[in-house]
């Protein structure tokens, strides 16, 4: 028996000249790797359009504190499904989508190990974040109102982690048991190996995420007494939908970049080993995630007491940080050479990693407690930087694997012009609510706050950078649509052959 299901190409010749639910049928019945990856990358694009949309409503809301254009109890699901779908419906899926369909390639393996597995994982994942979006949008998110859709967000965010997992085990197999004869797991590419260590911490934490759902579901439906009902479910579950545990979720964008840099430099990387150290610094954010708990850096007290503190706020929140130093130094080093042609791809990459890098230097500022940025709006901009940042390092990874994915290549100019309005987008709607949580503006609120300064420049810019980030989002779409559909076809990889100028 094996664990290998290769595609049909017989269906794909019978599905060829068959009416559309025969395609249908044949789309969501596929073994193919790369099919299924392009199904989460596609459909978390759809997710990705509902989180700028959140991001600019509650951006506008927060421009005048005092008037309010939606009632408290649908911001406050708005709020919840920010962080939702920018945890479960954007960061997970994106990079899940590439692992799958990039990496059984580059290891050499004819599928991916458990295709079926993996389909079945997208398509609970698919079923169970449409189930959560209708419950946000009937009141049933935490701190819903409607019991029975507080019930039924959390069936679908159960189905969404247990799909998750599904389509990581898919990954983690494929790396280490599908490789081609001879090819040692020191051997495979950087991409690969980011996105064996990231499925690795999917499989390792999302469980944990699960049974905190089970419990505190169960206390919902019953007693709501132990988990405190529906307003505790962002107290309990919240650790999974913010730092360090996000950090895991882009682990694979971590690998993208270093994939990007010897390509552009026309070389090797000179020092894999470190590339493969500095991606598992990053993994080590899955031990504190794994505590439910955030660890703080307290300054107080004995020198004692300040070494207690600073054990482990260095170990969940400064390592993963070194990580991707690491990883961007050595890139920067594999630059160091005579033969470097620029390729479109790296640029909305490289911003991108400049994102995730602040919102990492971000959340270790905000964790100190003298700084007294809990709680602020500071926490919401972390988010921004590493959910938006993300989006710009799959769009660059897009652009690059998409002729092997598609047959088709993205345009060079576009690839540039949106990685830029993204890159202007997320410094746009980021940075004043950096500014905005230092005068102790609060989170996951549009009112009752006011502070020296211009109260109203910081929320409208922010809220102009996620229209501009809306606008990216859309061109981007377009983009791809367009160009991976009626483009000029590419065999195999243009950036590296040298078709692309």
């Amino acid at each position: 028996m094996t664990t290998v299901n290769l595609p049909s190409t017989l269906g794909a010749e019978a599905t060829a000249g068959s009416g559309f639910l025969s395609s249908v049928g044949a789309w969501l019945t596929t073994t193919d790797h790369k099919r299924i990856g392009r199904l989460f990358i596609g459909t978390a694009a759809l997710w990705l359009l509902a989180l700028v949309g959140v991001g600019l409503v509650l951006g506008f809301e927060r421009i005048d504190s005092k008037t309010l254009t939606f009632n408290e109890g649908m911001l406050t699901q708005l709020f919840a499904a920010s962080k939702t779908l920018a945890s479960f419906g954007v960061m997970v899926p994106l990079m899940l989508g590439l692992s799958l369909a990039v990496a059984p390639t580059q290891v050499g393996s004819r599928s991916v190990m458990f295709a079926r597995n993996a389909m079945l994982g997208f398509s609970l994942w698919a079923i169970g974040s449409a189930l959560v979006v209708g419950a946000l949008i009937a009141n049933g998110g935490p701190g819903g109102g409607n019991a029975q859709m507080v019930d039924l967000y959390l069936l679908g965010l159960a189905l969404v982690i247990i799909g998750l997992i599904a389509s990581a085990v898919s990954v983690v197999a494929t790396v280490l048991s599908a490789r081609s004869a001879g090819t040692d797991l020191a051997d495979v590419p950087s991409f690969s190996w980011a996105a064996l260590i990231g499925s690795s911490s999917l499989v390792l934490t999302l469980p944990v995420t699960l049974g905190t759902l089970i419990y505190a579901a169960v206390d919902h439906h019953y007693t709501r007494i132990a988990f405190d009902g529906n307003m505790g479910l962002g107290k309990w579950l919240g650790w999974s939908m913010s730092q360090p545990q996000t950090f895991l979720y882009i682990i694979p964008a971590i690998g993208i970049l270093a994939e990007l840099a010897p390509a552009v430099a026309r070389r090797a990387q000179p020092l894999r080993g470190g590339v493969f150290v500095g991606v598992g610094l990053v993994s080590v954010a899955l031990l504190g995630s794994v505590t439910q708990n955030v660890h703080g850096l307290a300054w107080t007290g004995t020198l004692s007491d300040k070494a207690k503190s600073f054990v482990p706020y260095a170990l969940f929140n400064l390592l993963p940080i070194l990580g991707v130093v690491v990883v961007l130094g050595l890139a920067l080093l594999a630059l160091k050479s005579d033969s470097i042609k620029m390729i479109a791809p790296f640029v909305p990459a490289f911003l991108g990693g400049g994102m995730i890098l602040t919102a990492m230097l971000g959340n270790a500022v905000q964790l100190v407690s003298s700084a007294n940025l809990a709680g602020t709006v500071f926490e919401e901009a972390v988010l921004v930087y590493i959910s938006y940042g993300t989006v710009l390092v799959a769009w660059g990874a897009i652009a690059y694997w998409g002729p092997s994915l598609w047959g088709r290549m993205l345009p060079t100019k576009a690839v540039v012009g949106v990685g830029a309005l993204g890159f202007i987008g997320t410094v746009f709607a980021a940075l004043p609510m950096f500014i905005a949580g230092f005068a102790d503006q609060k989170a996951d609120s549009v009112k009752d706050f006011d502070y020296s300064g211009p109260v109203k420049l910081w929320n409208l810019v922010s809220t102009l950078g996620h229209g501009i980030f809306t606008a990216c989002v859309i061109a981007g779409i377009v983009v791809a649509i367009k160009s991976f559909t009626t483009g000029e076809p590419v065999v195999g990889n243009p950036w590296v052959d040298g078709g692309a100028q």
